[in-house]
């Protein structure tokens, strides 16, 4: 067969010139699956999305955007055991529906985690701000801060903040790193999961014993009059869309799959038990949050140090979630920085970008040119613009790979219904509509 014919065949033959090592197994996928998605959503865009949009009722919009997960995750879980190979939804979409819809969402995973970087970036900076300001170090404000602001209006307006210092330098440091060839490897990883995970079961443990009813109650607040997505259950839904943004670390797990000892084994259990892991998470930290301040105080850079901090009783925990989030979201910020370097470069490999995109440095055996790129766009989003912003852009992008992967789904059973599936999604004509229905609801 030629390269030609189908975007895996391409995918397929890079890999036999290229193998990489298969080590890792369900445990570091999943592992992996949390290290990505635990990010700027549970530690940024909860306290956001409560405040602006559902209140308590978050708790109901992680519910959803879980459930939508959910749906895409069982396709996801599809091709990564029929496809084992790296590239995520950008692969899958070659191999079934062509180059043009593989072009398409090739571009929606470079918007994915180009944003995604940027954002967690923002977010790292609303806590290193904090913990530096804890140290006797006070970054000054117009350093911090995006110069712009996302209004409810939709439209951008001055701040009188210059640019946002910290969350630039942290992008172009980890874009070096990038370049000369630095990676995260699996202790590294799973280092910075442990980190992440304890601080947010620490925050759950600890903050519950300080929730109050009154601050939950009502726990869908009523609908600013004439304006959607202000509260009700308009609020629910577009706080849903926001957080979505919360998950995208589990498509990471389907770019690992040519690290995976058993893929057409592990890679569904990597991908569905970290989402089912992190959506559990996701609630009970929700209800934390909401449960020991009122929701409106939590539109904040740092809102669960915030919260935490306001309670007397645990004032120590604050400064734990300011190191915890600071280390995490970098680890963030580094992942999606790669991911979308790798993305960028698979395309100028498949022809969709200019052949100097896939060009590897001689020496550090790194797509220099498209790390640099890209990571230099990232930074200046990072530097500009506000988290709200950037946070509906990472989901928008997301949600139409999502939707892709549950339609190519559905095309390959009718098309190849005989095809080895390792792993078959259940109810396939039910599961995958409704994934898609989820995905453009959000949109």
């Amino acid at each position: 067969m030629s390269t030609k014919e189908a975007g895996i065949q391409t995918t397929a033959e890079f890999v036999q010139e290229h193998e990489l090592k298969r080590v890792l197994g369900p445990v570091q996928l999943i592992m992996l699956g949390i290290g990505c998605i635990i990010g700027a959503g549970i530690f940024v865009i909860t306290g956001t999305a409560a405040a602006t949009h559902a209140g308590p009722a978050v708790v109901l919009s992680f519910v959803l955007a879980g459930t939508g997960c959910l749906f895409a995750g069982l396709c996801y879980s599809e091709f990564a055991s029929m496809i084992p190979v790296a590239g995520s939804a950008y692969t899958y979409a070659y191999a079934t529906l062509g180059g043009f819809v593989a072009w398409f969402i090739g571009w929606n995973l470079v918007l994915e985690y180009l944003m995604a970087a940027a954002t967690v970036a923002v977010g790292w900076s609303g806590y290193f701000s904090d913990l530096m300001a804890k140290a006797g170090i006070h970054i000054p404000e117009q350093f911090a801060n995006a110069p712009f602001a996302f209004t409810g209006a939709h439209t951008l307006e001055p701040t009188g903040a210059i640019v946002n210092v910290p969350a630039a330098g942290l992008v172009l440091a980890l874009t070096t790193f990038l370049v000369v060839g630095v990676r995260e490897s699996a202790t590294f990883n799973g280092l910075m999961v442990l980190i992440k995970v304890a601080v947010v079961i620490m925050v759950i443990v600890f903050g519950l014993q300080y929730v109050n009813m009154d601050n939950v109650t009502p726990f869908i607040p009523p609908n600013t009059t004439g304006k959607w997505g202000e509260f009700g259950w308009s609020g629910v839904l577009a706080a849903a869309g926001l957080i979505f943004f919360a998950y995208i670390g589990f498509d990471a797990v389907s770019v690992a799959a040519q690290e995976a000892k058993n893929p057409q084994r592990d890679m569904p259990i990597g991908i569905l038990g970290s989402l089912f892991i992190c959506t559990i998470l996701y609630i009970l930290m929700a209800f934390v949050m909401t449960g020991i301040v009122h929701y409106s105080a939590l539109n904040t850079a740092h809102p669960v140090s915030s919260a935490i901090s306001s309670i007397p009783g645990l004032a120590w925990l604050a400064q734990l979630v300011n190191v915890g989030a600071t280390v995490g979201l970098a680890s963030v910020v580094f992942v999606s920085l790669y991911g979308q370097s790798r993305i960028f470069y698979s395309m100028a490999r498949d022809g969709f970008l200019p052949p100097l995109f896939s060009a590897v440095h001689p020496k550090f055996r790194t797509p220099h040119r498209g790390t640099i790129v890209t990571g230099i766009f990232a930074a200046i989003f990072a530097a500009l613009f506000p988290l709200d912003i950037l946070g509906e852009l990472v989901s928008i992008g997301t949600l139409a790979a999502f939707a892709v992967v549950c339609l190519g789904v559905m095309i390959l059973r009718l098309r190849s219904p005989k095809a080895k599936r390792p792993f078959r999604t259940p109810y396939v004509w039910i599961v995958a509509p409704l994934g898609i229905l989820a995905c453009v609801a959000m949109m």
